[in-house]
């Protein structure tokens, strides 16, 4: 099936959260996404679309930063799509509309051995103080003239993810 990575429409909000739903199989993804809208703090949102339906989501939004920076998360596909590539589409669709904006770093929680492939690094994150350092925090540096070090605060519908 041809699948199309655009951004997300308003029309799209329930698929979008039926997607979240589903992936993680409970409800705080799709919350945080909400609150993340409502508060302002979305950046970026891309949908990958096959026939028509929303098969996947990812969202970046503004981190508080010494640098220009977004958070990646989360990233969802709906189950019976998974292992196809739709994700890693989401992410390189994310990852060139923030590098088409000028941001300089995009930070997220993730396994390494995955998102590793695409240039994340744990060593990357190792600098800054954030209340989600430790072995799966992860950067991407887009600039090599980013601060490496500094405090990192995720947008605040972050602390109600548990």
């Amino acid at each position: 099936m041809d699948l199309a990575i655009r951004e997300e429409r308003p029309g799209d909000a329930n698929a979008i959260r039926a997607v979240l739903e589903q992936a993680f199989g409970r409800a705080a993804e799709a919350d945080l996404v909400d609150a993340l809208r409502a508060s302002g703090d979305v950046v970026t949102a891309l949908v990958a679309i096959e026939a028509e339906k929303v098969v996947g989501h990812v969202t970046t939004s503004r981190l508080d930063a010494p640098m220009r920076a977004v958070a990646l998360a989360p990233v969802a596909v709906r189950p019976e799509r998974q292992g196809r590539g739709i994700g890693s589409r989401l992410i390189e669709a994310a990852i060139a509309a923030a590098r088409a904006a000028g941001e300089q770093s995009i930070l997220l929680l993730g396994e390494p051995a995955f998102y590793g492939r695409f240039g994340f690094r744990v060593e990357a994150a190792r600098g800054y103080a954030c209340a989600y350092a430790g072995p799966f925090l992860m950067a991407l540096t887009l600039d090599p003239a980013a601060p490496m070090r500094g405090r990192i605060d995720y947008p605040a519908p972050f602390s109600a993810l548990g």
